[in-house]
């Protein structure tokens, strides 16, 4: 166990990106790095042993909550699940009055939810860390995972291309933040109608972010290509007009094939193969999905770990 005390630092949330670093980024990452090696090796790494994370579901999960509570367990903390179900979040307590309560029993808080004003409103009425699992806007912790599982495979992500084809929601504006903040290129070609809000990218420079009308065009050069469902939560009644509008955005062995001969292929999932993304391609050797969705357990631990403690010398 480490030696590390719990952090005197001002309080920290990771609501977005952009709300860490550089090399704050970088420190978590290879946080990761360490954590993952000992989780491999069957090694214990108890550094958050009688801490309480409390996850809150206002949008159903899979990955975010799995990822989240086991990795809470195996550093030796425990959880707490609260749903609109089975909480006064369903019978419409204001957001702002849970979050002092919480937070008063609590170490830290994960919550998965719709509008990221939800989110910024609950961490600025918690004492306690707040950590965005998603919201309608934003996915920092899956991008984390994406750019660890990337740095594994190819190294850096610093100088490279990505490539987004599809829909520009709350990953595309994640993967623009990163963008700007390590320093990488991000293509994005999405159907008309549904692109990004020059409103909230601001003007990011062409080293930063390029458009593509053409979704084989983006893929050019790419070092990673990358994908979501056409649909996300909360848009499913868009559901058959996104489908006729996002037909020609399916990843496809002909896009993989514009990109660099050993790029990769990421989707946060869950996948619909035959829409966003076809069975070759997902199924295929340019394919890191699975690593990508187990890294979220990873860089979860490191980022819990570094909202509560800080920096930790040593190796843990």
């Amino acid at each position: 166990m480490s030696d590390a005390l719990p952090n005197t630092g001002p309080l920290r949330h990771f609501l977005q990106f952009r709300d860490f670093s550089a090399e704050e980024i970088q420190y978590v990452l290879d946080r990761a790095r360490l954590i993952k090696d000992k989780f491999k090796r069957y090694e214990p790494h108890h550094t958050l042993h009688d801490r309480n994370l409390a996850m809150v579901f206002e949008k159903a999960s899979t990955r975010t909550r799995v990822s989240f509570e086991a990795g809470m367990y195996q550093l030796g903390g425990a959880v707490i699940h609260i749903t609109t179900g089975d909480s006064q979040l369903g019978r419409a307590e204001p957001i702002e009055d849970t979050a002092r309560v919480i937070s008063r029993m609590v170490d830290l808080v994960m919550i998965r939810t719709f509008e990221q004003s939800r989110i910024e409103r609950f961490a600025s009425h918690s004492r306690v860390p707040v950590i965005n699992g998603l919201t309608n806007e934003y996915h920092p912790c899956q991008i984390l995972a994406d750019i660890f599982t990337f740095k594994e495979h190819r190294g850096t992500i610093r100088g490279k291309t990505v490539a987004w084809i599809g829909d520009g929601n709350n990953m595309a504006y994640t993967w623009l933040q990163a963008a700007e903040l390590l320093g990488f290129t991000l293509h994005i070609s999405t159907p008309e109608g549904y692109g990004l809000d020059p409103a909230r990218t601001g003007e990011p420079g062409p080293d930063i972010l390029k458009t593509f009308a053409n979704p084989h065009d983006a893929c050019d050069g790419a070092d990673l290509v990358t994908t979501d469902v056409w649909t996300s939560m909360g848009y499913e009644d868009e559901n058959e007009v996104r489908r006729k509008a996002f037909a020609d955005w399916c990843v496809d062995p002909a896009m993989m094939a514009k990109a660099k001969p050993d790029a990769l292929f990421m989707h946060c999932l869950p996948a619909h193969r035959g829409e966003e993304v076809t069975a070759d391609v997902i199924d295929g050797p340019q394919s890191v999905v699975w690593d990508e969705a187990e890294n979220r357990l990873h860089v979860q631990k490191a980022l819990m770990e570094f909202l509560l403690l800080g920096r930790v010398d040593g190796k843990g």
